[in-house]
């Protein structure tokens, strides 16, 4: 992904239905079925296609954000021990 270095290539993937991908990917089939209620066609039967992206797009948006927050919190913490490590007295 663009917008995670290639270190995170080290830490193992998170798993595919997470929080943030099932939470997203109904976010997606909500609005899809929104954008249906609006512009006044039937909401569950209207643009079932549309549906099946919305969900799909808002699940792989979801995946990406959840590996991303891994990644920095991976990163901090290895900071942190680095620190720890480096500052033995001050930890005992």
């Amino acid at each position: 992904m663009a917008f995670l270095p290639d270190e995170a290539r080290s830490l193992p993937p998170p798993p595919l239905f997470n929080k943030g991908s099932v939470w997203l990917g109904f976010v997606g089939w909500l609005s899809a079925l929104a954008d249906n209620g609006f512009n006044q066609r039937p909401v569950l039967r209207a643009g079932v296609h549309r549906q099946i992206l919305f969900a799909t797009v808002g699940f792989f948006v979801g995946y990406q954000l959840v590996k991303r927050a891994e990644y920095v919190h991976a990163k901090v913490d290895r900071e942190l021990f680095e620190y720890i490590r480096h500052h033995p007295v001050d930890f005992q």
